[in-house]
């Protein structure tokens, strides 16, 4: 549809530093051709964003923030997934996270963006909630978990060097469990004392999942930190893990605390 000419006037201004906006008006022609035009010709010129390695902590011994990676892992296991569909090259990590707690999606960029400060971070909108999504060609290095089928199941057990972070780190990985696919509650109940009636709270935690390796995950942590707990199976084939006792609630408050 455009001549050599056209497409080597908007080269030359792109070349030169003008926005792909600015040139589309410039010369009339559709914002999307003009991005391509730029695209296939830094590509050919071997200046193509997507070109540039960005190191792997596991390929290249990048330094890897390991607090940050604790938290991404626990919400991995519980709401995140890696997909690659076939219309994309790279694959690209998804934690859905529901809208009522808008400071755990907050979290959960900050902690993508450690894991991943060479990667560009996201958020994308669906009802009632957000994916936050990072693309990345080594996603299966930082998550071998990843596999076919849904977690429940295959087995999920963590590697090695993956365990040794989480049992460096116990706390920050028992937290993006928490953030995904937990919850803290406030349970009450009405007692007549002295001819008047009280109300008394009871705060517990509770944890819900399919997989009884990432139960297992959970509650091997929280034997870990001094936690008490206690687990029930729901019809649906799912566990309930629940922690009730008042100091085990406290240090769960201390450390991990309500969703916000």
């Amino acid at each position: 549809m455009y001549d050599i000419g056209t497409r080597q006037r908007a080269l030359t201004l792109l070349r030169s530093g003008a926005k792909n906006a600015a040139v589309a008006r410039a010369l009339n022609i559709p914002l999307g051709t003009i991005s391509y035009w730029k695209h296939e010709d830094r590509a050919k010129r071997g200046e193509c964003p997507g070109r540039r390695h960005r190191p792997c902590p596991r390929c290249d011994g990048r330094e890897l923030d390991e607090v940050a990676y604790a938290y991404l892992l626990g919400l991995y296991l519980g709401d995140g997934h890696i997909s690659q569909p076939q219309q994309h090259r790279v694959p690209s990590l998804r934690i859905t996270l529901d809208d009522n707690w808008p400071g755990v999606q907050q979290e959960a960029m900050a902690s993508v963006r450690a894991v991943f400060p060479d990667n560009a971070a996201s958020r994308a909108r669906k009802t009632g909630c957000h994916d936050v999504k990072v693309c990345s060609k080594h996603l299966a290095c930082l998550f071998p978990q990843h596999g076919p089928g849904k977690k429940h199941e295959r087995t999920m057990t963590l590697e090695q060097w993956q365990q040794e972070i989480v049992d460096a780190h116990p706390w920050p990985f028992i937290r993006g469990l928490i953030h995904s696919d937990g919850s803290r509650i406030v349970n009450w109940t009405e007692k007549t004392i002295g001819g008047r009636r009280k109300r008394y709270e009871y705060p517990r935690y509770f944890f819900t999942n399919t997989s009884d390796d990432i139960v297992r995950l959970y509650t091997e942590m929280l034997e870990r930190v001094g936690v008490a707990w206690r687990s029930r199976r729901r019809a649906t084939g799912a566990q309930d893990v629940s922690v009730a006792r008042r100091d085990a609630v406290a240090l769960m408050d201390l450390h991990v605390g309500p969703k916000h």
